[in-house]
């Protein structure tokens, strides 16, 4: 049997869901014991049976993706609870099981799986989407790839209504109905404060956040997610500027991008120009923009911070 075979055949095992007690199933992935399954491919020692060994990987397996999940989501995990979020991260990765090499991709799918499978998300729907969108997109913000910046001066040379402007990889427009992102940062400072003995208390104001936010008339949320000093921030912005900028990442000119943003604005004509001067101003100076022809230049931040703050 080739090696290939055997790390398949392995894998299938470890990735196999946990008993409710966290233990290995006693039966295979193909329908077989379990016990006759962990013997083909691994080896007893004088400590542990072929079937111990392997359900040490599965147990394993499982703790580190769940307490991953739980890392990554921790403000969808604050609004469905514990409990259902663990029980939801538990289908979730069963149907859609890591296919990376790094824990980072782990939430890809969740969002759409979440929308396919909306039982978990029953009573919270578009408030739960709406913070699974924007954890996905902090997670992508932080670590996307980044391309040359075009400086403020660099910006005032080409930003001639005919040329195109490229918007930074890294950074993400969100349309939202709820406010997710000060949720998302209450729940993160709550984190960082916790110790032993207020854990009780800290979870009773989450559910009680919670339940003031989820009790909010849905109203239009325009963010911008990004990436500063390796750091990620969250920039609410005007309907403009969403537009503005959405029309930029889809490759229109500067000139189209400036008309679609102002189809149904309320800004007066007279005002226009200067809120888009300001706007580039302000955009450009965050390192937004660059040369669409630029080549790409990734970018590996040391390491990932623990506050996510509004810029």
């Amino acid at each position: 049997m080739s090696l290939a075979a055997i790390q398949k055949a392995v894998a299938l095992a470890v990735m196999q869901p946990l008993t409710r007690n966290e233990r290995m199933q006693r039966v295979g992935p193909r329908g077989e014991k379990m016990q006759a399954y962990a013997a083909r491919y691994m080896k007893p020692n004088d400590r542990l049976t072929s079937f111990e060994r392997l359900e040490i990987y599965n147990r394993q397996y499982w703790f580190r993706v769940l307490a991953s999940m739980a890392e990554d989501f921790p403000g969808l995990r604050a609004v469905l609870g514990g409990q259902r979020f663990d029980s939801m991260c538990k289908a979730y990765l069963t149907e859609c099981p890591s296919r990376s090499f790094t824990l980072r991709n782990l939430g890809a799918r969740l969002e759409t799986w979440l929308r396919q499978n909306p039982t978990w998300i029953r009573d919270r729907h578009m408030l739960a989407l709406d913070m699974v969108r924007l954890e996905w997109a902090d997670i992508e913000a932080f670590d996307g790839l980044a391309k040359p910046a075009l400086r403020s001066e660099d910006l005032r040379e080409t930003a001639a209504p005919n040329l195109q402007l490229s918007i930074q990889p890294y950074v993400r427009l969100l349309e939202l109905r709820y406010p997710v992102d000060d949720l998302l940062l209450e729940v993160k400072h709550g984190d960082e404060t916790l110790d032993f003995a207020s854990n009780a208390v800290q979870e009773r104001r989450k559910r009680s956040t919670v339940r003031r936010v989820a009790k909010l008339e849905p109203a239009q949320i325009f963010l911008a997610v990004h990436r500063l000093d390796f750091s990620v921030y969250f920039r609410r912005i005007e309907p403009e500027d969403f537009s503005l900028l959405s029309a930029l990442q889809t490759g229109k000119t500067i000139e189209r991008a400036i008309q679609l943003a102002f189809r149904k604005s309320t800004v007066p004509a007279a005002d226009r120009a200067a809120f888009v001067q300001h706007s580039f101003q302000t955009w450009a100076t965050l390192g937004w923009f660059y040369r669409p022809e630029e080549k790409v230049r990734g970018e590996n931040p040391r390491e990932k911070s623990k506050d996510t703050n509004h810029g």
